[in-house]
């Protein structure tokens, strides 16, 4: 990241404390008696006060790492090698009950998010967020990889369609975009809503065009273990790749072309996570969900299935199946199953070991071997 980048994020998190004490001055004093009263019935002056305190009450700091080894020989060529594949580190101001401000940095890459938050009603039926932040297409992209079962984290369609990796038209923009979202809990939290405008082009970068996309993602749960999830996605794209892209070969840089995206799934977890109880408490998860976008002229399509199950003492057991074709009209298919362990040593740490075959219609089968070491506060 540049030098320029830096800076300015460096002053987005000062700014952030700074308007958090502001706030705690001029938006959210407490009533007087907070504090205590000193004698003559007197409130306290400002030197009375603990700023320090004030401040650590109001701004969180969280953070993981995740790497590991991986070993491939996809190609037809081993690769092996030990990875630092993120480390992230976010602060969260709360300025006052209703508005809060998040900056999020990734030391092993770029800056990741920047936004803030205003609760508009009374409970969470309405919160509005503006800044650069996780969109929310499709049901795997705005989960944390904490929690994702594998260690590649999302499925190919995921990482293809919500911009998280490969797409030399889009680039890879970590399912990020910048933009303003509303968002909230309907009729006893049985309903989840998210309505956004976005850039369409994805993290730390101007638009390429005047055009906008537009993401709405729905969540109904009938019983709280079931949830049922739509996502869509309707813009357009300004093309970024600097060569011709197989199976996309029509559109070249700097071309507008439409973006357009669908997702249905749905998730079945057989209780409540509960962090606390890291190795009593894990749920049975399964979660399958079904993909679908054009870009340009070229549709894609493609699923996956994946679940976790506890069976010992912080020991899962976690498999995933997973297709998607790139191309329908070319056949440009590819299908992956996954089998592997993961062991919860703390809360939200864990030691993960995974083994991937993936079967291919446009280069050669291969195999992945990958172990992961999560840490996470």
């Amino acid at each position: 990241m540049k030098k320029t980048s830096f800076i300015k994020a460096t002053l987005a998190v000062a700014m952030a404390v700074f308007s958090s004490t502001a706030a705690m001055g001029h938006l959210s004093c407490p009533p007087e008696g907070d504090y205590g009263v000193s004698q003559g019935g007197q409130t306290p002056k400002n030197k009375d006060i603990d700023w320090m305190k004030e401040i650590t009450s109001r701004v969180t700091f969280n953070g993981y790492a995740q790497g590991g080894y991986s070993y491939s020989d996809a190609g037809g060529k081993t690769t092996s090698d030990f990875n630092l594949k993120r480390t992230l580190l976010w602060a969260k101001a709360r300025i006052t009950d209703r508005w809060s401000f998040l900056f999020m940095h990734d030391f092993s890459s770029v800056v990741q998010e920047f936004y803030t938050d205003f609760r508009i009603t009374k409970d969470n039926a309405m919160t509005v967020r503006l800044g650069q932040f996780k969109h929310s297409y499709s049901m795997e992209n705005p989960l944390s990889p904490t929690m994702l079962e594998l260690v590649d984290v999302y499925s190919q369609a995921v990482l293809f369609l919500a911009g998280e990796g490969p797409d030399p038209l889009h680039g890879v923009n970590y399912g990020r975009d910048m933009g303003l979202m509303i968002y909230g809990n309907l009729f006893n939290d049985k309903i989840h809503y998210e309505l956004a405008v976005m850039n369409g082009q994805g993290i730390n970068r101007r638009d390429g065009n005047s055009d906008k996309d537009f993401i709405a993602h729905l969540e109904y749960k009938p019983v709280p273990e079931l949830r049922l999830v739509v996502t869509g996605q309707k813009g357009r794209g300004h093309a970024v790749n600097e060569q011709q892209v197989a199976w996309n070969p029509e559109i070249k840089k700097g071309d507008d072309y439409r973006r357009d995206r669908y997702s249905v799934g749905a998730e079945w977890k057989s209780g409540q996570y509960a962090p606390a109880k890291y190795k009593e408490a894990r749920p049975i998860s399964i979660r399958a969900e079904w993909l679908g976008g054009k870009d340009g002229e070229v549709g894609s399509m493609g699923g996956y299935i994946t679940t976790a199950i506890p069976v010992y003492q912080g020991l899962d057991i976690v498999a995933s199946a997973d297709y998607f074709d790139r191309n329908t009209d070319m056949k440009y298919r590819q299908t992956q199953a996954t089998a592997g362990v993961q062991y919860w040593f703390y809360k939200k740490c864990r030691v993960q070991l995974q083994y991937t075959h993936t079967w291919s219609e446009f280069q050669k089968d291969y195999n992945w071997i990958q172990g992961q070491v999560q840490v996470a506060f």
